[in-house]
Order: structure tokens, then sequence, then C-alpha cells
């Protein structure tokens, strides 16, 4: 069964950061549509400081996520810090001590990271918020490997519904948070959340499908 080496794969939560800093502008272009215009900039500055904090390049994959979120539970503004800290606090959890990190761990820790941000928030899938990439993101990748698929087969199927799941939000009317008050008015916009998640679950999979290989 492929699997890829946890100590190896810090550098993934480097690349996240890369990208989240790369979308500052148009994260926080579409949150003033339907928010407080604030998102982008937020998840740059934690992302940017957690970034910090481990260019070494040292760092394993469970390490780095525990870097951020860390960093982004107690160090960034916005209603996203403590989403995105618990879920990655959750996923270090899960990948802590282990070696080698195959498809079984990869769900279990995306399983683990879902209840983190339910634990949290009271959003579920259709409220217009990450959870609407997240939650299609995680059936998919399950599906896949139930269905006997590849390692990086279902991180492909993880990656695509990912970004359906972001799209999906356009169609969505707000029920949580900010943009819950604008009613009808939130429909027609992409939710910031839900294309922050996908930015980093996207990463993440291009991340792990790259350093895949059978253990020796």
């Amino acid at each position: 069964m492929q699997s890829f080496s946890n100590s190896a794969s810090g550098a993934i939560v480097l690349s996240m950061a890369d990208r989240i800093v790369e979308n500052r502008a148009y994260l926080s272009e579409i949150d003033g549509k339907i928010g407080d215009g604030d998102h982008g900039v937020n998840m740059a500055k934690g992302f940017g400081m957690a970034a910090d904090r481990l260019k070494d390049g040292n760092a394993g994959l469970g390490e780095a996520m525990n870097t951020l979120g860390d960093v982004l539970m107690s160090e960034i503004g916005g209603s996203m810090g403590p989403l995105y800290g618990m879920m990655f606090t959750e996923f270090s959890e899960v990948i802590e001590g282990k070696e080698q990190i195959d498809p079984a761990t990869f769900s279990a820790m995306l399983h683990k990271g879902l209840a983190g941000i339910q634990e949290v928030g009271s959003a579920k899938v259709g409220d217009k918020t990450l959870l609407d990439t997240f939650v299609p993101a995680l059936e998919a990748f399950d599906a896949a490997t139930a269905d006997g698929k590849s390692f990086g087969e279902a991180l492909d199927a993880f990656s695509a519904a990912a970004e359906k799941g972001r799209d999906s939000t356009v169609d969505m009317v707000a029920k949580i948070g900010r943009a819950s008050r604008l009613g009808e008015r939130s429909r027609g916009v992409l939710d910031a959340g839900a294309t922050s998640c996908a930015i980093i679950l996207t990463t993440l999979a291009e991340g792990a499908k790259e350093r895949l290989a059978e253990p020796a």
C-alpha cells in the first residue's frame, strides 16, 4: 500500500502558506462582498507567521501542522483562526509519531480535523462555509479508497471534490456569521472560508501525492 513519510513532509505546510499568502488579496476581495473583508489578511498573517517558524525545513508534517494550529488559534483574529487552528491541531494529533502516512491514517486525520471544526463551530453542510469544501472532499477520499482506488487516485478525487464543493457555495445563502444577515443577497458569491479551505486541501493533496512511494 502506498504511503508517504511524515518526517519528510513538513514542507507541505510551507506550500500551504505560500498559496494562502499569494491569494491574500483574492480571499479578502471575496470576503468583502458579504463579510468583513479581512479573511485574506488574517489567513496570510497566520500562515506567514507559522512559515517563519518552520523555515528551516526540518519539521515533519505532524510537527508543522501543530505549529500552524497553535499560531492560528492564538495569534490571529477573526472567526476562522480557531476553526482552522483546531483543524490543524487535530490533524497533527492523529499523525504524531507515525513514520508513514497511508490512506487509512490520512482518512483518520481528516475525520479528526472535521470533528475539531464541528466542536468549535455550529455550521453544517449547506450553510455556505468551509464545511461545504471539507466534507465533500473527505467523503470523496473515503469513497475512492473503499472502491479500491490507489492513494494517488483517492487524493485526486479529494482535490476535485474540494474544488467542486467550493464552487457550490456560489449558489448558497449564508446561514452562519455576518454574511447570514444578508439573506438572499449572500447568494451569487463564493464563500471565502470555503475558498481558503479548497486552497489548503488541494495543496495538501498535491504535496502528499508528490511524496507517495511504496514503503521499503
